[in-house]
Order: structure tokens, then sequence, then C-alpha cells
């Protein structure tokens, strides 16, 4: 199973940018395509962005697009998520993902991700 560790999670103020990073080791980190999840307070997982094992296509939710930006070094086993703009709603445990069986309808949905790192803490203050 591919294991996943993320990093770069901390605490910001409004408006200020932030970029995770999620090392990948265990197996061909290019055989998954990649996501990133966040729990906020009082809600449950939910997804952000996912991207294609290339990096070819990338998917966002609503709250992510225009203002977040996934990609992928394959030759580095690492997955990013590059926050811009950040709002105190984006409080929250950032959570990497991967999946070996992704389709571009999958990956829209954000739905199918069968391996999960530890999480890493964003915290953006008022």
């Amino acid at each position: 199973q591919l294991q996943l560790v993320e990093s770069g999670g901390g605490l910001v103020q409004a408006g200020d940018s932030l970029r995770l990073s999620c090392a990948a080791s265990g197996r061909t980190f290019s055989n998954y395509a990649m996501g990133w999840f966040r729990q906020t307070p009082g809600k449950e997982r939910e997804f952000v962005a996912a991207i294609s094992w290339d990096g070819r296509n990338t998917y966002y939710a609503n709250s992510a697009k225009e203002r977040f930006i996934i990609s992928r070094d394959n030759t580095k086993s690492r997955a990013y998520l590059q926050m811009n703009s950040l709002k105190p709603e984006d409080t929250g445990i950032y959570y990497c993902a991967a999946d070996a069986w992704a389709t571009s309808d999958t990956l829209r949905r954000g739905t199918g991700f069968g391996s999960w790192g530890q999480g890493t803490q964003v915290t953006v203050s008022s």
C-alpha cells in the first residue's frame, strides 16, 4: 500500500497562502491518482481537489476553484496543494489520498480513494 505523509500546514491569516505537500512511498507513485480532502470542525471530510496520475487532468470542489492549485511531481513522489487567498472557513485538517483505480468520473466526484495520510492542520485566522 502507498504510504502518505502530509506537511506544510500551519497558522496563517486570512488572505495568506500555504503550500501543502504530500510525500508518498512504498509503491510506484505514478500509478496513483492523488487527491486532497479536508475535515473542518463539525463537518464530514470533504473533497478539495484531485489530479490524474500524469498530472494532465485536475478537478476541484467549487470552494477550491480559482484559489487552490493541485499539482504533482512524479520524479519526487510528491503531490502538492497550493492554497491562496485563504479564508477562515478553510480551517481544518487536510488529508492527501491516493487511488490506483481512478477514472475521470471518480476524480471529479472525489470518490474511491483507498490510501490516506494522517493529515496536516491548517488554521486561518480572521
